[in-house]
């Protein structure tokens, strides 16, 4: 156990690059800012060198909160990007940050592997004895002098190259070993010399006090520690910094716990909950109830613990309304999620791009051989051509994706605005769920009528939820149709129902009506879109010119995967849009698909592995 607690100690600082004139630097930004500019680099098809530099600049943030797995996911992304540019230091940097994360999960075989392979791909002699020692260091952690002469060997190389956070990084090893030998004098000594390296850096400072503080309280000299946790507490309330305040109260009150001094440590511990409370971290507040509740359990005091577990949730609405941090966390979720799907669509681009390349080396090195392989080239041609059909397909389905966004991020940022935090984690909560359905079957040219159905019902509780006061819908699917046997084209619907909440339903005075129906007709499916919105007139009418081109260029995309879907898999899909007849205005959308089963599915799938295999 106490080794455990020990190798805590080393691991503390924010991962930083300075090595070689070609180094990042860091800027401490959250890491919701850091996802989102990772994933506009990515969604604008940035350079590849700043794609490889904003995925380091997250895996760094991910790392300083302490959040490593998800950390070495994105240096691994980092190394690999800068390996396709060539990159060599940049990738070594990488790697060698992403072997500190593998040791801070106690990864010893897998941080080995990435420290030999930082040392490998450098060029400079210095880091790359830095790396190996390291690598050397991990070899023998069961051998605490040959640790030390490892550690001792980069201290040198460091204070020889004036690379100060690596230097830091050394000394605080170097604590460890001497913690491990049950030499704290000698460990607090390098963590001075660590402190004396960052004191221009307050929260780099703060946290090796903090473990001095720690070495403090294992040698028994409460006082010291204690006056060392109160330093803290105060240069917190300086820096006006109400997380690291609390943080600090905690390890205070942990000090005086181990002092024996229970009543300060019950203090400490309400004033971090004052503190919590009064600046609207919730899950802080939750966690320092949690520890007040304990104590207060383990010493029989029922109505103590009673009493302030009512008060947090007594406060617990006013609080969650107040704590931005919570949508920030779902944010950045929907960022990551977002970065994955345009990752895949990034290496999807990739293999492209490399088979094109290859089918069309491979079709002029057999026209130069022999015309007599005509009858390949000719099938390799037409396996190209239809494969680019289908990525056409896919291109436009996923072109509606974007617009759908925007206007979704704009009505979460709507009710953000008007202070309406409940509503704002409805809203993402519904998004988050409909955005996993679409991307989860981003990849199919058709779907279920029950899946389909499904999405269709997630987006128009989607869209009621921010103009309930504009339309009713009502979704009506005859009887007779089997809609887990039956496929529909995916995402061509959806466009047709936000085009009549937008241009219709929206600009209506009063609450209007949208009706979905789903009927068989003549062995084929007839969805009809209705709305007693203002009509095709009036809305061009009210429309700006970038609207008309949106609007043209969303009709002319569902004309064109109509298209090549009847191209594709010849069918015969139709699409009819007419203004309502008589005095009530609106518009229908008619939809026509041949009845689609499984059978037709299953036949194309076989015949593009057949053609993938020929």
């Amino acid at each position: 156990m106490v080794k455990k607690w020990l190798f805590c100690i080393c691991f503390i600082s924010l991962p930083l690059i300075s090595w070689g004139q070609d180094s990042i630097p860091v800027q401490k930004i959250s890491k919701r800012s850091a996802a989102s500019k990772l994933s506009r680099s990515l969604e604008q098809d940035s350079s590849a060198q700043r794609i490889a530099e904003d995925y380091m600049k997250l895996a760094q943030q991910l790392a300083f909160q302490n959040d490593y797995a998800k950390a070495e996911t994105y240096y691994f992304q980092a190394a690999s990007s800068f390996a396709k540019l060539k990159n060599r230091e940049q990738e070594a940097l990488a790697f060698r940050e992403m072997a500190k994360t593998q040791e801070y999960q106690l990864k010893f075989e897998e941080a080995i592997k990435s420290y030999i392979k930082a040392s490998k791909k450098t060029r400079l002699k210095d880091f790359s004895q830095v790396n190996t020692n390291d690598a050397s260091r991990l070899q023998n952690r069961d051998n605490l002098v040959t640790q030390s002469r490892y550690i001792q060997s980069n201290i040198a190389l460091n204070s020889k190259t004036q690379n100060r956070n690596d230097a830091v990084f050394a000394f605080q090893q170097m604590a460890q070993v001497n913690l491990e030998q049950a030499d704290k004098t000698a460990a607090i000594g390098n963590l001075q010399n660590a402190l004396e390296l960052v004191k221009d850096e307050p929260e780099e400072s703060s946290k090796i006090k903090e473990e001095i503080a720690k070495v403090y309280v294992a040698d028994e000299q409460f006082e010291q520690a204690i006056s060392i946790n109160q330093s803290l507490v105060e240069e917190a309330k300086k820096t006006a910094d109400p997380v690291k305040e609390v943080s600090q109260l905690q390890n205070l009150s942990q000090t005086y716990f181990q002092a024996q001094e229970a009543e300060k440590a019950i203090a400490s511990l309400k004033d971090a909950y004052n503190v919590a409370i009064e600046n609207n971290q919730t899950l802080v507040a939750k966690n320092v109830l949690q520890q007040l509740t304990q104590f207060y359990q383990d010493k029989k005091k029922s109505k103590e613990a009673m009493e302030v577990y009512a008060d947090f949730v007594s406060r617990l609405d006013t609080l969650i309304k107040a704590d931005s941090t919570l949508v920030d966390e779902k944010i950045f979720q929907l960022h990551e999620d977002k970065i994955a799907q345009l990752e895949k669509e990034r290496v999807l681009k990739d293999e492209l791009i490399n088979k094109k390349n290859v089918y069309n080396n491979m079709l002029l090195g057999f026209l130069i051989i022999s015309l007599l392989l005509i009858i390949i080239i000719a099938k390799s041609l037409y396996s190209i051509n239809k494969k680019n059909k289908k990525i056409a397909l896919q291109s436009l389905r996923r072109e509606m994706n974007p617009h759908f966004i925007f206007n979704s991020l704009n009505s979460v940022n709507q009710f953000i605005a008007q202070n309406n935090e409940l509503e704002a984690n409805k809203y993402l909560t519904s998004y988050s769920r409909l955005m996993r359905n679409i991307m989860e079957n981003s990849n199919k040219d058709f779907i279920t009528l029950t899946t389909e159905i499904d999405q269709l019902k997630k987006y128009l509780e989607l869209e009621h939820l921010r103009f309930n006061d504009k339309f009713a819908y009502d979704i009506r699917i005859d009887d007779t149709l089997d809609t887990d046997s039956l496929y529909v084209p995916n995402m061509l619907i959806q466009p047709q129902l936000e085009n009549a909440i937008w241009h219709g339903l929206r600009y209506k005075e009063s609450k209007g009506m949208l009706t979905l129906s789903f009927v068989p007709a003549s062995n084929r499916i007839k969805v009809e879109v209705e709305d007693n919105g203002i009509g095709l007139a009036n809305s061009k009418s009210l429309k700006t010119t970038h609207q008309k081109q949106h609007n043209s260029r969303g009709l002319s995309n569902t004309r064109e995967r109509i298209q090549l879907l009847n191209k594709l898999y010849h069918l015969d899909i139709s699409m009819n849009i007419t203004d309502k007849t008589g005095d009530a205005p609106g518009v229908i959308v008619t939809l026509s698909f041949p009845v689609i089963d499984k059978k037709l599915i299953n036949d194309e799938h076989i015949t593009e592995n057949n053609q993938r295999n020929s």
